[in-house]
């Protein structure tokens, strides 16, 4: 039977509505117990039939629901709501032990998992946190907006990772964000956290490859004063700075493994401790994690950790590239342009037609990044409002073949970049390796690259299987 308690009567009428999907009596007066007072109005159901009754006839504002109940997966609960509700919040139940399956769920779109037993304070928060989501229903940024804020495309590419932003948004789940330079990925992870409950906290940008090794715990975790030589003011830190926000680690790849061990520590626990003290504090921060490298390849290579690999690509977010993108090329380059005209205080440029196709038919090895700096370069350069082809000064497409001597090149023409540019590196690895005698020191100090990175390198190629 479908239940409405309501055990405070002093509830306003505007109370948040919340509904327990759960067949087990003590969990649901526990929660009923602790969101009643927290001023809630609660319903509850035993099973998936009576919850789809109660969404029909009521609108809530967020949804617990056990993993397994009598007539069904809490994941199929969690694909209706998504479906027919997708504006409400799904929070799962999960026993111990079965985290695989609240995975599952938070890839299917639930915003949170609650391990058994329940932790009061961590209910709390999670309430408080999917009670501040923003609704779906906000105006979304005009095509005509800057670019700073927002992804800005109507292609099929474009449109798929705006909708799976918008998912992502919606959870509190890790995200790992793939794809190449220059494509936009800090910019998907402040749009998530833009949009998320977080929103009105902090969002913290790290890039990992620009930190010194010796300075990363410290960078980190923080410090207390007189921790050590310099330490003359105590500091946060990057995880106490993101506390109650988002954590956004650029160039994870580069993190080296001493300091993996000690991440993965942190985001297991949800504590951190300062050098130089002894008490450890709380934290809550979602981390988005970022890096133009093939992680998987890092991982079966031995320079990531598995097990922190996991944590962090808990929902993978894989970046288009540009030259996926043509047709939206136009828009990009005109809001880029419009922007940077006004930054430097000059009328609006326009592209002429000619501009237009040549910034259409070149295919960005820099992405989003390269055509920016292609058209603050022409700014500069050019003192006309109206840009032509000639301004745009863009590279020779076929730089790279006249670059290479090798013959197989010009039957390489048709591959995607990638496989082209993969091409190119293993036969650079290959003659190295042939003009020292496969001294892979040497080698690596021919190339200009260290023997870890060439051993990276010939994994990720298979040339190891041939050497």
């Amino acid at each position: 039977m479908n239940k409405e308690r309501i055990l405070h009567g002093s509830r306003s009428s505007s109370s948040p509505t919340i509904l327990i999907v759960d067949d087990e009596p003590d969990i649901i007066e526990l929660l009923e117990l602790t969101l009643a007072r927290m001023g809630m109005e609660v319903f509850s159901a035993t099973n998936i039939s009576e919850a789809k009754t109660l969404l029909q006839s009521h609108k809530f504002q967020l949804c617990f629901t056990d993993m397994r109940l009598p007539d069904g997966e809490g994941l199929e609960l969690v694909n209706h709501i998504s479906e027919h509700c997708p504006d409400l919040p799904v929070a799962i139940i999960t026993a111990y032990g079965t985290t695989e399956n609240a995975v599952a769920a938070l890839k299917a779109g639930a915003f949170d998992y609650l391990p058994k037993p329940v932790a009061l304070k961590q209910l709390r928060d999670l309430v408080k946190s999917a009670l501040n989501l923003p609704s779906l229903q906000t105006e979304p940024p005009s095509q005509t907006q800057s670019t700073q804020r927002t992804l800005l495309g109507v292609s099929p590419p474009m449109r798929q990772l705006q909708a799976t932003i918008d998912k992502l948004s919606r959870s509190q789940a890790s995200v790992y964000i793939s794809g190449e330079s220059g494509s936009g990925k800090e910019l998907a992870a402040r749009m998530i956290h833009e949009k998320s409950a977080r929103h009105k906290q902090a969002f913290i940008a790290v890039n990992c490859g620009a930190i010194p090794e010796n300075l990363m715990e410290s960078e980190f975790f923080g410090y207390k004063k007189g921790a050590f030589t310099g330490a003359e003011k105590d500091h946060d830190g990057f995880f106490l700075f993101a506390n109650g926000g988002t954590l956004f680690l650029d160039e994870v790849a580069d993190l080296p493994l001493t300091m993996q061990v000690k991440l993965l520590r942190v985001i297991q626990e949800k504590r951190v401790r300062r050098i130089g003290e002894t008490q450890e504090k709380n934290i809550d921060v979602r981390i988005i994690s970022a890096t133009h490298k093939k992680l998987s390849y890092c991982v079966e290579s031995g320079l990531f950790r598995q097990d922190l690999y996991y944590r962090l690509n808990v929902i993978e977010l894989n970046m288009p590239a540009l030259r996926e993108m043509r047709e939206d090329i136009p828009l990009i380059a005109e809001n880029i342009l419009r922007r940077l005209c006004l930054e430097a205080g000059r009328p609006v440029c326009v592209l002429k037609k000619d501009a237009l196709t040549m910034l259409i038919n070149y295919d960005y090895p820099g992405n989003v990044r390269e055509l920016e700096n292609i058209l603050e370069r022409t700014l500069a350069l050019c003192p006309d409002i109206p840009i032509g082809k000639e301004e745009l000064q863009l590279p020779a497409q076929e730089s790279l073949q006249d670059a290479t001597p090798s013959s197989d090149v010009t039957q390489d023409q048709g591959l995607p970049l990638q496989d082209f540019l993969d091409r190119l590196e293993k036969d650079s690895i290959v003659k190295a390796l042939n003009l020292n005698r496969y001294n892979r020191t040497k080698a690596a100090k021919t190339l200009g690259i260290t023997v870890r990175s060439l051993r990276y390198r010939m994994e990720r190629l298979g040339l190891n299987e041939q050497t």
